[in-house]
């Protein structure tokens, strides 16, 4: 591994054939934005032949981030596969974005991988964020390594950084993340003074080998380090060779080491291989792009080695959870092209020109085009044949399915789409008009239906209120809006009921705005944020009494309905009440179903500042009728009025929503958060201590100042906590705000 000869076989995903699951490597690449992930999968795609300048195939294009957006953006907004070829092995690069409003694609490729390469730049370090995926991938025993780039930076230094690493992923007392490799400039050639020593990194030196490995021509050479060198290679390899021995399964290892004993090359590469495939170390790596006019950059070939000798097979990593469509647990399925089909929708996009196209990650059997597949999972129509892509439908319950026929096949290499005749376990391959099936949803066979439980995914918690900013656009946006949000499932879209407002949820400024790109540039529909609203409530501050009157007579039949009602306040959450009380017939029988309807529509419509009345009981006292000219709608007509005369006359609360909050935080920030909670109008309900060195804050706190907490909680953290809500009641709202908010309600309607 980095030490040993692997050639490289070509451009990857020009097979049209399966290979076994053996030969298949799944990798996502996970780091902040901006530590070089796309940058390190271009030079691995490099170094393997399957581009021959950087970052581009034959006609040109990207091998990543060749979206339009990700282009202006200058940053990865969504999850891209690169498949490359080496020494036989087929590697299935998984590109992740690092900014965390993308977490949704970031999990994706979590699902999709059987190991992480977790890219670090030397002159960042280790951000919150990537601790908190390397604990979640800890949490599951996914095999990790590290690579550490940027080292070409002024003031970089790969011993720093690989400390920090050590401290930030490592367990304390064990020497768990350690470097395979050492980086140095390149030596001078023999004779020449050590000033005309290359500025660059261009060298590795292996430490399990004592071998150099060069890269400053370009392409990789061996040879055998200089003299000065050997004694920083020593110190290396004894800490190297004593943490691979530590996590050994052959314990007689660390007998014979300490007794002196050489261990040999091959049994140190065997254990290390095992201890990484178990996801019990994780070495570290250094890597740069090749310069200009060259095809290997520094470390590339050794990074493909690790990659190909010591991540797991998909056969080697546990599937996840799988259940019959109803739920029943059934047996996990097997990594076998024979058995029966498994497969899950890692990610949806969609083309205007193609239509659908499905990213699968096959788990189980085999997936070939044409073949009809049962599709389970969220969204679909009971019984839709074909599926709409532009139709969404209502929330699949258990035993909710679809059947739907596979499109053609194909893997990816930047716009590219190479064509396969199948997909076995293991891998992983693009599906074309797949329309009824959405990121998440499983495919397996018709004779044998599953579901795989789906991975978490982050709650969406920052509203974007929109309208259409056209009759034009307002035709179009149901089916634009059905399709991003099939493609994005953190994505959720929410018709409110009590404002009547679209909005869809999000989880940062960031993933808006390209939620509201792609509407745009994509779907070409335009849409215009409107303040968001939170639904507000009014209720009667004390008991009151109104009377309605609706007597019309202008010839002909008229107009008759009079009655007369009391209203009290109710505790919180109780809704409206309504109580007859009339006697002697002074309102006819078939009469007060329709007063109450006038009352509960004028609640609804509100009185004081426009908002839904609640929390009151409102009870019928008296009345009177007309035998000719009463009817249901004077009735309905004279329960509203009588409803606004009580209260003209009487205090009308406005209440708020309030939200419980839950907030997972490094104990390094609990106080400033504490603070900033109370300065929303928050009440801290309580603490207690969570794993990781965090702390879980419970808090109460209004809904109108916790609108964009999901922005703020990130900056105020650095990116580290992690925050949940619910609705518990409405509350009547303070004086001041009450003003303001009443003040903004009058502006609104105009003069």
């Amino acid at each position: 591994m980095g030490d040993k000869t692997n050639g490289h076989s070509g451009a990857a995903g020009r097979a049209t054939g399966a290979p076994a699951p053996s030969f298949l490597r799944n990798v996502v690449l996970v780091g902040n934005s901006g530590s070089g992930k796309t940058t390190l999968a271009e030079a691995l795609a490099m170094a393997s032949g399957a581009v021959q300048r950087a970052g581009r195939v034959e006609d040109g294009t990207t091998v990543s981030d060749y979206d339009s957006i990700e282009h202006r953006r200058q940053r990865s907004v969504q999850l891209s596969l690169l498949p490359l070829d080496w020494g036989g092995y087929k590697i299935n690069l998984l590109d992740a974005p690092g900014y965390a409003d993308f977490v949704g694609e970031l999990r994706a490729g979590l699902r999709a991988a059987d190991a992480a390469l977790f890219v670090v730049s030397a002159t960042a370090g280790v951000d919150g964020a990537t601790r908190m995926v390397w604990d979640e991938c800890a949490a599951v025993s996914m095999p990790r390594a590290i690579v550490i780039t940027h080292l070409e930076a002024a003031g970089s230094s790969f011993e720093q950084t690989t400390e920090e690493c050590a401290e930030a992923f490592g367990p304390a007392g064990a020497d768990t993340v350690l470097p395979l490799y050492l980086p140095f400039r390149s030596d001078p050639a023999p004779g020449a003074p050590a000033a005309e020593r290359d500025p660059r990194t261009t060298a590795l030196a292996g430490l399990l080998s004592r071998q150099v490995h060069d890269y400053a021509s370009g392409e990789h050479r061996q040879e055998e380090p200089a003299p000065e060198r050997l004694l920083v290679i020593e110190a290396a390899r004894a800490r190297l060779i004593e943490g691979i021995i530590a996590g050994s399964e052959d314990e007689s290892l660390m007998d014979r080491y300490l007794a002196g004993e050489d261990i040999d090359f091959k049994t140190l590469v065997t254990d290390l291989e095992r201890a990484v495939a178990r996801g019990n170390f994780h070495p570290v790596l250094a890597a740069a792009p090749a310069p200009e006019g060259s095809r290997q950059g520094l470390g590339t070939v050794q990074l493909l080695e690790l990659i190909t000798g010591a991540f797991p097979t998909p056969a080697q990593r546990p599937a996840p959870e799988v259940t019959t469509v109803r739920g029943a647990p059934v047996p996990a399925p097997l990594c076998d092209p024979q058995a029966p089909l498994v497969a899950e929708v890692v990610k949806t996009t969609s083309d205007l020109y193609v239509g659908r196209v499905s990213l699968v990650r096959v788990f189980s059997g085999t997936l070939r085009p044409e073949a009809s597949v049962r599709v389970t999972g969220h969204g679909l129509l009971v019984g839709q044949a074909g599926g709409d892509s532009t139709a969404p439908g209502p929330d699949k319950g258990e035993g909710h399915v679809l059947d739907e026929r596979v499109g053609a096949l194909s893997t990816p290499f930047g716009k590219q789409q190479n064509p396969l005749t199948r997909c076995g376990a293991g891998d992983l391959a693009c599906v074309a008009k797949l329309g009824g099936a959405e990121t998440g949803d499983t495919l397996s066979a018709r004779d044998h239906p599953v579901r795989i439980t789906p991975w978490n995914l982050p709650e969406p918690l920052l509203p974007l209120a929109v309208e259409a900013h056209s009759k034009t656009d307002e035709d179009k946006l149901s089916g634009a809006l059905a399709r991003v949000v099939a493609e994005d499932p953190v994505l959720r879209l929410e018709q409110n009921q009590d404002t009547h407002q679209l909005v869809l949820w999000c989880l940062g400024e960031a993933h808006a705005d390209v939620v509201l790109e792609r509407l745009s540039t994509r779907f070409g529909v335009r849409v215009d944020v409107v303040e968001y609203r939170v639904p507000l409530r009014e209720t009667f501050a004390a008991r009151a009494s109104g009377r309605g009157r609706h007597v019309k007579q202008s010839g002909g039949h008229g107009q008759y309905a009079i009655c007369e009602i009391a209203v009290e306040p109710l505790p919180g959450g109780s809704g409206i009440e309504f109580v007859d009380k009339v006697v002697g017939g002074a309102v006819p029988r078939q009469f007060i179903p329709s007063v109450e309807k006038g009352v509960r529509t004028q609640a609804g419509r509100g009185l004081a500042s426009g908002h839904p009345l609640t929390d009151i009981r409102v009870v019928l006292l008296d009345g009177r009728s007309h035998s000719v000219d009463s009817s249901d709608a004077a009735f309905q007509t004279a329960g509203a009025l009588a409803l606004r005369e009580a209260a003209a006359g009487a205090a009308i609360h406005l209440l708020e929503p309030v939200c419980e909050i839950r907030v997972v935080v490094p104990d390094a920030y609990v106080g400033a958060v504490m603070t900033d909670l109370s300065a929303r109008r928050g009440r801290v309900v309580g603490t207690e201590q969570a794993p990781g060195g965090r702390t879980l804050v419970r808090a109460e706190a209004p809904e109108i100042e916790i609108q964009r907490y999901a922005v703020d909680l990130r900056s105020l953290s650095h990116g580290t906590a992690r925050f949940g809500r619910s609705y518990t009641r409405h509350a009547p709202v303070p004086a001041q705000v009450s003003n303001r908010l009443r003040a903004g309600h009058d502006s609104s309607q105009g003069p």
